[in-house]
């Protein structure tokens, strides 16, 4: 169920101090002249980037990732101790599933002079993430949005997930846990869609709701099996189709990194998120792809059931995600949040027959 930056919010006491004016090292990080290894042709060439959680900066060889110094249920990136502890963390999660992507991290220091340097000797203010740039016509939502792609290269995205996940630390997780974690994912949008106060929208998704809250009634043994066959990894968390680069030998970046208990995932739950989003963008022969080459390479045997079910209730976060956007500032327009809600709800809606086993 990735759901990183909605389930990521929460209330922090707003008093850890900050060591440096986070808009001073944004300038510094914008400016091409602040990377003294850049390559030649570099100069004049960063980019700016914002999320929700961090700036990216990218040069024309390298990205660098300046955390911000926010907070949340679960995280806490306020201090600089912090943020390099999830620095470290972010590189070796990462390397996992993108080797030849994450670099290492590098220090932003301010010299005796008080100006801000990458590395330097001076006392660190913050920590980056330091990055290979990839071509972003070659992530897999480019490729597929552009009809540039191959079975061969999806081919090869199955066999390399499959290969982490047959390999990936198990996780521990009380099969009661689990229970109660999705039926929180099923109340969070329930209540989501009742405030926004589309009719037509919950027209969609009522039946949805009570379609999965069913389910788990009827088929809670064969959830509560997953996990005591510890089927469960520490996985990615985020698997979605930008997250995916094509070009040569399959590198998945951008995983979960903060917070483990989101990374805590079955494989079938990834892997349906994955078929998900490449379906809404019209590409749908990924999701046999990878089931066939999980099921071959883990000799784990998910029922057709497990994956409409984490394929519905995925959907169903994603709509939840779309009509809490709508509070917030941006380009996009209410209708466009709703009409983006209603897609994802028809997906869900889609897996009805198989639910109903």
């Amino acid at each position: 169920m990735p759901d990183a930056a909605a389930r990521s919010a929460g209330g922090c006491e707003d008093d850890a101090p900050i060591d440096a004016a986070l808009a001073d090292k944004v300038r510094f990080l914008s400016d091409p002249s602040s990377y003294p290894d850049s390559h030649p042709g570099d100069e004049g060439r960063v980019e700016v980037m914002e999320t929700h959680f961090s700036w990216v900066f990218l040069t024309g060889s390298h990205a660098f990732k300046l955390k911000k110094p926010a907070c949340g249920a679960g995280f806490d990136f306020r201090s600089i101790q912090a943020r390099r502890r999830n620095a470290v963390a972010e590189i070796r999660l990462n390397r996992r599933l993108a080797p030849k992507v994450y670099l290492g991290i590098v220090a932003l220091t301010r010299n005796p002079s008080g100006r801000l340097q990458l590395g330097g000797d001076g006392a660190p203010v913050d920590w980056l993430v330091k990055m290979v740039r990839l071509e972003a016509g070659h992530m897999l939502d480019q490729r597929f949005a552009g009809g540039h792609w191959h079975y061969a290269e999806l081919e090869a995205v199955a066999y390399r997930l499959a290969s982490f996940f047959a390999s990936a630390r198990r996780a521990a997780l009380a099969p009661p846990a689990q229970i109660v974690q999705v039926r929180g994912e099923l109340r969070r949008a329930r209540a989501a869609f009742v405030e926004v106060a589309e009719p037509a929208l919950w027209c969609l998704a009522a039946p949805v709701l009570r379609n999965l809250d069913a389910f788990m009634v009827r088929r809670s043994r064969l959830l509560r099996r997953r996990v005591e066959d510890r089927r469960l990894v520490d996985g990615h968390g985020d698997l979605r189709p930008e997250h995916v680069y094509l070009k040569g030998v399959p590198q998945i970046i951008d995983c979960l990194e903060f917070r483990s208990d989101l990374r805590r995932l079955d494989p079938v739950c990834e892997i349906a998120f994955l078929a998900l989003e490449c379906s809404r963008l019209g590409a749908s022969p990924l999701k046999s792809r990878l089931i066939r080459r999980y099921r071959r390479r883990t000799g784990d045997m998910p029922p057709a059931v497990l994956v409409a079910f984490y394929t519905a209730l995925n959907a169903v976060v994603r709509a939840r995600l779309a009509v809490e956007h709508i509070a917030e500032p941006g380009t996009r327009t209410r209708e466009d949040w709703i009409d983006r809600a209603a897609s994802y709800l028809a997906i869900a809606a889609s897996q009805h027959q198989q639910l109903s086993r």
